[in-house]
C-alpha cells in the first residue's frame, strides 16, 4: 500500500467527518438564531469563497482539508454592532448555546446510523461462528480444555454468535476482573463448562494490546482453507517482475511443497530482502523462479512481501449465520450496534486511563491513514465500516469534558447556569490550557504507538 494511497483516503475521511461534524454545529445554530459568519471545510488560505444569505455567510473551501469550523458571531472577539448583540453566541440562552455544542457529535453519531442501517439494509447480517481451531500447547485456552472444533456459545453467560463477539468478552474479562467462564459444545456435540483466571494486573493488561486476544489466550479461530491460487499480482512487484500473473497456482516455495497460501504467506514474512525460489503451476505446467521479497514494517516488525493477493477463502455454509433485513430491522440493528460501539468506547476509554486497557490501544493519525488506505483497498464496505466506527469516536471523543473541546464548552455553559453569571475570563483560559495540555499528552502517546509499530 502506497504512502500516497494512505494519505489519499486519510484526507477524504477525515474531511468528510469533520463537515459533517461542523455542519451539525452550523445547521442547529441557523435554526436557533445564532448568527454565522463562516462555514469553512478545511482550514488556512481559502480556496473557493462564497458569500450568501441575508446573513452574509462565507461558505469557504481551505486549502488544508484535515478538518473545518464554524464561525460565530461572538463579542469576546471583537467588537459587536448593537443591532447584532442579541444573536452573539454569548448573548443567547445556554440551553441553545448547549444544544449547538451537542449538535456537532450529534450528527456524527446520526451519520454513523445513517451508514450502518444502509449498509445493514442492502447486505444484511453475517455472523462467523465461533470454531476453535489450532490451541497453543500449554497455554491458558489448552489448560482450561479447549480443544480444536469445540464452539464457543457463551461467555461468562453472555451468548456468543460471533467472532466478534468473542473478542470483545474476552477483552471486557481481561480489562476487569480477568475471570472467565465458557460454555462449549465439543465436536461431538456435547456441552460442557470450563473456566480460567488472569489474576496478574499486568499480564491481564498485556492480553488487551493490539492483536492480544485471542491469540494471547492462546487459541485461533477455525479458518477455512485458503487455496495457494493469485487472484491478483501487483504490477511492478517482484512477483510481477519474475513472470506470475493471476490465476498460477503455488506448489512448492524453497523446496517445500504447498497446499495452503497461508504456508506460502508465512514463508515469505519470515524473509525480508531475501532470494527465494517459488515453483507455480499455470496450464498444467510447472514453472520455477527466483525472486527477490520487499522488505515492509508492520507493528515495528519487518516482513517479506512478494505483492500478490490469494483467492479468498469461503467458509462453508455451516460456519456462517446470514441474515436479510428489512429496512426498520436494519434502522433498528444500526441504533443498536451505535450505541453498543460507543458505550464500548467509553468503557475502555476509562479503562484505558485506570491502567486497566493497555495504552497501545490509542491510534493516531499514521494508524488512521494505514487502515484508511486498507479498508479503501479492500472495497467499498470495509472503508464505509471504517467511517461508521471513525465517525462514533469523533463524536465520543468531542463529549469528553476537555475545556478544548465541545464538552468541555458544554461544562462552562452548565456552571454558567448553576452560577448565573459566566465564569471569569480567567478560569476559562486556565481551563483551555489544562484541556490543550490534556490533548497535547493523549496525541503524544497515539503517536509514540504510531511510530513504535513502525519502527519497532
Amino acid at each position: 500500500m502506497t504512502l500516497l494511497w494512505e494519505i489519499f483516503w486519510f484526507v477524504i475521511a477525515v474531511g468528510l467527518l469533520v463537515t459533517v461534524h461542523e455542519f451539525g454545529h452550523f445547521w442547529v445554530a441557523r435554526r436557533l438564531g445564532f448568527k454565522v459568519l463562516r462555514f469553512s471545510v478545511g482550514f488556512g488560505k481559502p480556496l473557493l469563497k462564497r458569500v450568501a444569505g441575508p446573513d452574509q455567510v462565507e461558505y469557504v473551501l481551505a486549502a488544508i482539508p484535515l478538518g473545518g469550523y464554524v464561525k460565530l458571531l461572538d463579542e469576546r472577539e471583537g467588537p459587536v454592532a448593537t443591532a447584532d448583540l442579541p444573536r452573539s453566541f454569548t448573548r443567547r440562552p445556554v440551553w441553545q448555546r448547549v444544544l449547538v455544542l451537542l449538535a456537532g457529535p450529534a450528527f456524527n453519531l446520526v451519520f454513523a446510523v445513517a451508514l450502518l442501517w444502509a449498509m445493514l439494509w442492502v447486505g444484511g447480517t453475517t455472523q462467523v461462528r465461533p470454531l476453535v481451531g489450532d490451541v497453543t500447547i500449554g497455554s491458558l485456552a489448552d489448560h482450561a480444555g479447549l480443544r480444536s472444533g469445540d464452539l464457543i456459545q457463551a461467555i461468562n453467560g453472555a451468548p456468543m454468535a460471533d467472532q466478534g463477539q468473542v473478542q470483545f468478552a474476552l477483552l471486557d474479562a481481561m480489562s476487569s476482573s480477568g475471570e472467565v467462564t465458557l460454555t462449549l459444545r465439543g465436536a461431538e456435540g456435547a456441552e460442557r463448562t470450563t473456566h480460567f483466571s488472569v489474576t496478574d494486573a499486568a499480564q491481564r493488561r498485556r492480553l488487551t494490546e493490539p492483536s492480544g486476544l485471542p491469540q494471547g489466550v492462546g487459541f485461533e479461530f477455525w479458518h477455512a482453507p485458503m487455496p495457494a491460487v493469485l487472484a491478483k499480482v501487483v504490477p511492478g512487484g517482484p512477483a510481477a517482475q519474475a513472470g506470475l500473473a493471476a490465476g498460477d497456482t503455488i506448489v512448492a516455495i524453497g523446496g517445500n511443497p504447498i497446499k495452503d497460501f497461508r504456508e506460502v504467506s508465512d514463508y515469505i514474512h519470515a524473509r525480508p530482502g531475501e532470494r527465494i525460489t517459488l515453483d507455480y503451476r499455470r496450464a498444467g505446467i510447472v514453472h520455477s523462479v527466483t525472486l527477490q521479497t520487499v522488505s515492509d514494517s508492520v507493528g515495528g516488525k519487518r516482513f517479506g512481501r512478494i505483492m500478490v493477493e490469494p483467492r479468498l477463502p469461503e467458509f462453508p455454509a455451516s460456519m456462517l449465520v446470514h441474515t436479510e433485513l428489512t429496512p426498520l430491522a436494519a434502522l433498528n440493528q444500526a441504533v443498536m450496534k451505535s450505541w453498543e460501539m460507543t458505550e464500548l468506547q467509553a468503557r475502555y476509554f476509562w479503562r484505558m486511563l485506570i491502567g486497566r486497557v493497555s495504552l497501545k490501544n490509542l491510534n493516531g493519525p499514521v494508524a488512521i491513514a494505514q487502515f484508511a488506505g486498507d479498508s479503501a483497498h479492500e472495497g467499498l464496505a470495509p472503508f464505509l465500516s471504517l467511517l461508521v466506527y471513525l465517525s462514533l469516536s469523533l463524536g465520543f471523543l468531542n463529549l469528553l469534558p476537555i475545556p478544548i473541546l465541545d464538552g468541555g464548552q458544554i461544562v462552562y455553559q452548565a456552571a454558567e447556569w448553576l452560577k448565573g453569571s459566566p465564569l471569569s475570563e480567567r478560569a476559562q483560559a486556565f481551563g483551555q490550557q489544562v484541556g490543550l495540555a490534556l490533548l497535547i499528552v493523549l496525541m503524544s502517546v497515539a503517536l509514540y504507538n504510531d511510530f513504535a509499530r513502525q519502527f519497532g
